[in-house]
């Protein structure tokens, strides 16, 4: 499995040149295609990088943006991933683009799944995709020890999958490891020396025990301290 580690001296410089590569294989993929599909995680790291990336110059009107994997919750819950986006992401000029969301008025995902993923399946494969990883060797929602993990790394997997995780409070929805895997460009966002470690310790390790080794092909892995 070979990737590309890029190491920053700080942060800030980090956001910059991301913002600068994300853009650039946008631009790149709608030079090929009438509309390009965009996949970002939540959390609060990304986030630096969204306020970066909103004012950038390109036909965000032909972008789909959506996220790599979010909480069962609805948007105005502060644990929706969905929330971040709206404030960050999907502001100034990126406004124009569509999002696609990983939730409906549901009790469970398991209701909603088939009408959330028909129109990600549209976009297949997606132009770029953007991902964490967590101190577990999780990305997305596809975690170490959840109940469908081989399901979600299957090279079967459905494009979306629920997905119940020891210690997550609530379920989660996650685009599988394939779907994720076939991006035409794979970006991956790690902050600290903790998270260094982890990614290191990650080499040789199956995937059902370090599923961020499902995606590292041919990615590049943006590290910063």
């Amino acid at each position: 499995m070979s990737y590309e580690f890029i190491e920053y001296q700080d942060r800030e410089m980090l956001v910059i040149d991301l913002a600068n590569q994300l853009a650039g294989d946008l631009r790149q993929a709608l030079s090929q295609r009438d509309r390009v599909g965009f996949a970002v995680p939540g959390g609060t790291s990304p986030g630096p990088v969204f306020d970066d990336l909103n004012t950038v110059d390109l036909d965000w009107s032909r972008v789909d943006v959506l996220l790599t994997d979010e909480r069962w919750v609805p948007e105005d819950n502060p644990r929706s991933n969905t929330g971040l986006l709206r404030e960050r992401l999907l502001i100034n000029r990126a406004q124009a683009a569509r999002y696609l969301p990983l939730y409906a008025p549901a009790e469970q995902p398991e209701g909603a799944l088939e009408a959330l993923q028909a129109p990600i399946a549209e976009e297949l494969p997606l132009a770029v995709v953007l991902l964490g990883m967590g101190a577990d060797l999780h990305t997305a929602s596809i975690f170490p020890g959840a109940d469908r993990l081989e399901e979600a790394l299957s090279a079967k997997a459905p494009v979306l999958l629920p997905m119940r995780a020891p210690g997550a409070p609530e379920p989660r929805i996650t685009l599988s490891a394939p779907v994720l895997n076939g991006a035409l460009s794979k970006h991956v966002l790690i902050f600290g020396e903790d998270k260094r470690a982890a990614l290191e310790s990650a080499r040789g390790k199956p995937v059902a025990e370090a599923p961020i080794n499902a995606v590292l092909s041919e990615a590049w892995v943006h590290w910063a301290p």
